[in-house]
């Protein structure tokens, strides 16, 4: 069983999953600090010189040393985007990755093209059939 899950393991499949998956959690966080560093930013001015991630409804106030209950909508919204942005750059990703499979599977094999045979092996096929019919 441990010589199995080595060699699945082992596997470039699982190898390439895994690198995947590290580039996808780095590419999530430049993502998300694309979004609220960069692009927030300047909607909240437009808006007003409102900070997305303060947005928040509050659903119960802070008395003594309980904190105060919030709906934070900013931060969904930016989470939104986020998610938007990345499953547009993953759509792109693999309806490129697919238009190039199909380039590659309607490209036309070439034919396989028999060698012409040497002139001793004509000869020698004469020869095999000369005797043959001699029998």
């Amino acid at each position: 069983m441990l010589k199995e899950f080595k060699e699945f393991a082992v596997k470039g499949n699982v190898m390439d999953m895994a690198v995947g998956i590290i580039v996808g959690a780095a590419f999530g966080k430049i993502v998300s600090s694309f979004v609220g560093d960069v692009v927030m930013p300047p909607i909240g001015l437009l808006l007003g010189g409102v900070n997305f991630t303060d947005l928040a409804f509050v659903l119960q106030e802070a008395a003594g040393d309980t904190t105060a209950v919030t709906l934070n909508y900013g931060k969904f919204a930016q989470t939104v985007i986020d998610f938007v942005i990345v499953a547009g750059a993953v759509f792109v990703a693999v309806k490129t990755i697919n238009s190039m499979k199909k380039s590659e599977e309607a490209a036309p094999a070439e034919p396989v093209v028999e060698p012409e045979p040497s002139k001793e092996e004509v000869l020698l096929s004469e020869i095999r059939d000369l005797l043959k019919a001699r029998t």
